[in-house]
Order: structure tokens, then sequence, then C-alpha cells
């Protein structure tokens, strides 16, 4: 670490500080007013939109992964840094494709997409948490982006396809890219568990804060690039009642899953923000609120289900481990997001041609993610990006700096039995 990582992070930052300078501009209100449909002062208008995002990017995303009870400074921290460079590489290679190489003029717009173009990484990340180093993460950001920007692209200019809250394009998208990085990173020696890969009472409700966080603001992410007006009120509408069903229907479904009827936190934590990820594709359009409440219904029940019985199965038979279960929170609500969407437009069109682009936008979002996650994998698993070894794997020692191991034990309630698998000092 000493020297590679310092290096390659400073190497990728002379990188964009030189692309910046080459592609990007200040948006001018004479910029602004030339756009269709858009005033002088729009872009200032869609700040409140972009902090919540930001707010679901940095603490949302961080938080949700601090329920390992070894792992919480790499969760949070590893999460800033990877959204930090992933936002200003995602700024580059969406302005570049959509500008055709031009030079291009930043809005606030540009920066929630930025953001967006984060989340498919972070979202990956939670696929291989706890067995990746800081370097393995910051190549893994710019190969994803780069693979993410160019499906984006085909399916939104392309196929013309509508994906406003981007359940294919980014939730469906992030899961299958980072499931096939795991596949492909895949420890045989880890099947059955490790000693570090388990929560504590203190990182479960750390964790807690990160779905709050994303549940409260998931309503901004839906339509923070919906047209605005009527598009914009549904998508908001829609996910609020969304997220609210699914909530309820996880509760349910966990309590009916577990032993004595105990609702499980892996189940709270996750499958209650199944709804905002499945609503996202078709949140701005006219569907009624139960129709929403329906896929958020629907959403909570699968994410439980995968939870419950796809999770261990992926590990055992597909050998697929994915430490934070983001099949269950963004790929499967993100395929059940594209279905609805068809379902939506079918109720309200009769055009084969916009069902047949919704269902190849789906389509290339899964098979790109799954090809491009294989690729980055075997990049990944060149053995000179300082990966953790099977034993210390879910461990923050091995990358920062802890307060004393006695202090980390008694603060994390662990027992003298555990010592006899902790690193020498």
């Amino acid at each position: 670490m000493r020297f590679k990582f310092p290096l390659m992070a400073i190497g990728l930052e002379v990188a964009m500080i030189i692309l910046f300078g080459l592609f990007v501009q200040y948006e001018t209100d004479q910029n602004v007013s030339q756009q269709p449909n858009s005033t002088a002062d729009t872009s200032i208008d869609l700040y409140p939109l972009f902090q919540d995002v930001h707010v679901m990017v940095f603490a949302g995303f961080g938080f949700l992964m601090t329920f390992l009870r070894k792992y919480g400074f790499s969760s949070v921290g590893i999460n800033l840094l990877i959204a930090s460079l992933g936002l200003q590489w995602g700024t580059i290679v969406q302005g570049i494709l959509h500008s055709l190489g031009e030079k291009f003029h930043i809005g606030i717009k540009n920066m929630i997409n930025a953001d967006f173009s984060t989340v498919t990484v972070l979202i990956s990340f939670g696929a291989v948490l706890g067995k990746t180093s800081p370097m393995q993460l910051l190549i893994m950001t710019i190969l994803e982006i780069a693979v993410f920007a160019v499906n984006e692209y085909l399916v939104l200019k392309i196929f013309g396809a509508s994906d406003t809250g981007a359940s294919m394009t980014i939730h469906a998208f992030g899961a299958y890219f980072g499931l096939a990085v795991a596949g492909i990173l895949y420890r045989s020696s880890l099947r059955k568990g490790h000693l570090n890969e388990e929560s504590v009472y203190h990182s479960d409700l750390f964790a807690m804060i990160g779905t709050l966080f994303l549940w409260i603001f998931w309503p901004s992410f839906n339509s923070a690039i919906a047209e605005a007006g009527n598009k914009q009120y549904r998508a908001i509408v829609n996910t609020y009642f969304s997220l609210a069903a699914c909530v309820v229907i996880a509760y349910a479904f966990s309590s009916l899953l577990e032993s004595h009827g105990k609702l499980n936190m892996v189940h709270v934590q996750n499958a209650t923000l199944a709804g905002g990820v499945a609503i996202g594709t078709c949140a701005d359009m006219e569907i009624s609120p139960y129709f929403a409440m329906i896929v958020g219904s629907i959403a909570g029940m699968v994410s439980v289900l995968g939870f419950k019985f796809l999770t261990p199965l992926f590990t055992t038979k597909l050998r697929i481990h994915d430490t934070c279960g983001v099949h269950n929170l963004h790929g499967l609500p993100g395929v059940i997001g594209g279905l609805a969407s068809i379902v939506a437009i079918a109720l309200e069109t009769a055009e084969t041609s916009a069902l047949a682009m919704q269902a190849a936008a789906l389509a290339s979002s899964i098979g790109t993610a799954l090809v491009g996650g294989v690729i980055t994998g075997l990049v990944l698993k060149t053995p000179i990006w300082g990966q953790p070894a099977d034993q210390d794997c879910y461990d923050d020692s091995v990358y920062w700096e802890v307060p004393m191991r006695t202090e980390h034990n008694h603060h994390f309630g662990e027992h003298g039995s555990h010592n006899q698998l902790e690193p020498e000092a």
C-alpha cells in the first residue's frame, strides 16, 4: 500500500484535472437559455434535489454497509474515496459521450448524473465488500463507470427507452456488474463464512442510519432528472407510496420466514428500500398510486425471499459470494422495475416498438453489466493490487490505522475466543 496506492490515487487525480482542463467549461446564462425547454435559472433550481442525491451517495450508501463488526472504517471511508473519484470520472465520460467529444458545459444536472454514475460502483462495492483492496476498488470505479456510461447512452439515446429513476441502468446494472466481479474473485475458503463476516448490535444500528437516509431521500433520487412539472411530481408521489408499501410487506415477510416470527435486521436494512429501486423506471409515468404500491409490495416480498433463499444458493452453488446481498436490494428489484415499466407502457399505449425498446434496455443493462463485470474481475484478479489474504478479510486493520486492538474488541463486544484469528502485531 505504501507506494502503489498513493501513486495510483495521485495519477488518477492528475488525469482527471487534465481531462477537466481539456473538456469542462462553466455553464452560463447564455448556454442554458439556448437549450430546449430550459430557463436561465433551471440549473440552480435543481440544487436541492442534487443535495438529496449527494446525501444518499455519501451518507446513505456509506452507512448502509457498516453492518460488518470490524469493517466500519472501510465501509464509510472507501465509499467516500470511490464516490469522489467516480463523480469526477462520471462527469467526464458522460460529458464526452453526450457532446460527441467536444467541450461541454457543466450544470447541476451534470452533477446529479455524475453522482448517479458513482451509485453503480457503490452498489457493486457491496457485492465485494471486505474482500478487496482500495486499489482494486479504484480500478473498478474507472472501468465500471466507463461501461455504465456506454450502456446508459445505448438505453436513453439509441433505444429511446424511459428510465427516469434508473432501475435498469443503475440498480440492475450495478448489481449484476458486482455479482460478475464477485464471481471471478470468488474465494472458496470463505464459502462457509468468516469469523468477521458478522454484525454486532452497534454495527447493525449504524447500518440502519444508512437505510433511513436512503429511504427518506429516495423520492428525490427518482425525480431528480425527471421532466419538470407533472412528471417530476408523479415521480415523487409514486416513489413515496411505493416505499411505504414496501416497508410493510418487507416486515411481514421477514416475520413470516424467520423462526418464532422474529424480525431480521438484514431484511429491515435492505428490503425496505427495494420499493424505491423497483418503482424507479416507471415513477414518472401515468400510473396510479395504487400501481406504485403494488410494485413496492412485490419488491419488498421478492427482496426478503432473495435474502432468505437466493443468497445462500449463490454462495454455495453458483460460487458468487455477495457480501451485502446487492442482488436482493438492487438486482431483482431493478429487474422488477424494468418489467413494471413494460406493463405501465402496455397499459398506456399499444405501441409494440416502445415495449420492445424497454425490454431491450433491460436486457442491455444486464448483459453489458455481466460482460463488463467479468472483464473487470479478471483485471482485479491480478495479484499485484494488494488484496487481503483470506484470514484478513472483513478487517479494517489491514488498510487502516485502528484504535488499540483491546479497545477495538471492547467497543464491538468481542469475546476472547475470537482473538486466535487476529492478525499478529
